[in-house]
């Protein structure tokens, strides 16, 4: 799969809610997997979740509970709920596909991503 768009970002107070989407252009294997990291300024990348197009989710530690990555395959999109909102969790926010490249630890295991998006700004005020 190629990431297409990503939308949803904004800026909330702590403790609010954000859904960000992820358009991309299918899944061209039997099993892969589209993903969501982020990068905040001075930081390394930090990977956030991973959803499988067939079984398997993997969540970061740090927004375990408070994010849901889901999608729905007839649309080719991939959403990535994020509740309870920290200060902390602000970042560029990144949708990604597998493929050769970038490799994040998720939920302890490494994935690999070889195309992403522009990222969608998230800004949470304390």
């Amino acid at each position: 799969a190629q990431v297409q768009s990503e939308s949803g970002g904004g800026s909330v107070q702590a403790g609010g809610s954000l859904r960000l989407s992820c358009a991309h252009s299918g899944y061209s294997f039997s099993r892969t997997y589209m993903g969501w990291f982020r990068q905040a300024p001075g930081k390394e990348r930090e990977g956030v979740a991973i959803i499988y197009n067939g079984d398997g989710i993997y969540y970061g530690d740090s927004v375990k509970g408070r994010f849901t990555i889901s999608q729905d395959k007839a649309k080719n999109t991939v959403y990535l709920q994020m509740n309870s909102l920290k200060p902390e969790d602000t970042a560029m926010y990144y949708c990604a596909a597998a493929g050769g490249g970038l490799t994040l630890l998720i939920g302890g295991v490494w994935f690999t991503f070889g195309s992403w998006g522009q990222g969608t700004q998230v800004t949470v005020s304390s």
